[in-house]
């Protein structure tokens, strides 16, 4: 399992780290299969969205600030209810195909670390995971 440290600057943020991603599974050296990609963290997320126009990850922050705004009647007491939220709305994981050494995304996606109770130093975790050679039936 490679993992990466990824800092954020703000509160409420996506990072890229398709970069991050590419090159751990090439250390890994999987050729075909998957990597699981994982925040152990309950005030964060993984997600695959657009990196060609930043307007994207701006209306996906604003608009979950919306549905979940970080001053209402929250019973959790530590100010982040939010951000538990988010997380789980947004999710801790995502599962990207494999083939020929490198993540097989979208011509327009990338993968996003959602901060959204920094700024933090986070944890990812890369798993690669080889494609079996089953036999069909």
């Amino acid at each position: 399992m490679q993992v990466l440290t990824i800092s954020s600057v703000e509160r409420n943020q996506f990072i890229d780290i398709t970069r991050e991603v590419k090159e751990a599974v090439r250390a890994c050296g999987l050729c075909d299969g998957a990597c699981l990609i994982y925040v152990p963290h309950t005030t964060c997320g993984v997600t695959i969205n657009e990196n060609a126009d930043p307007d994207v990850p701006a209306d996906m922050l604003a608009h979950l600030s919306a549905v979940v705004p970080r001053r209402a009647d929250f019973r959790h007491g530590e100010g982040n209810s939010d951000a538990h939220i988010k997380s789980s709305l947004v999710g801790c994981s995502a599962l990207v195909p494999v083939r020929g050494g490198a993540p097989v995304l979208g011509t327009w996606q990338a993968i996003f670390l959602c901060e959204f109770d920094g700024p933090r130093t986070r944890r990812v975790q890369i798993q690669c995971l080889a494609a079996s050679e089953g036999r069909g039936a």
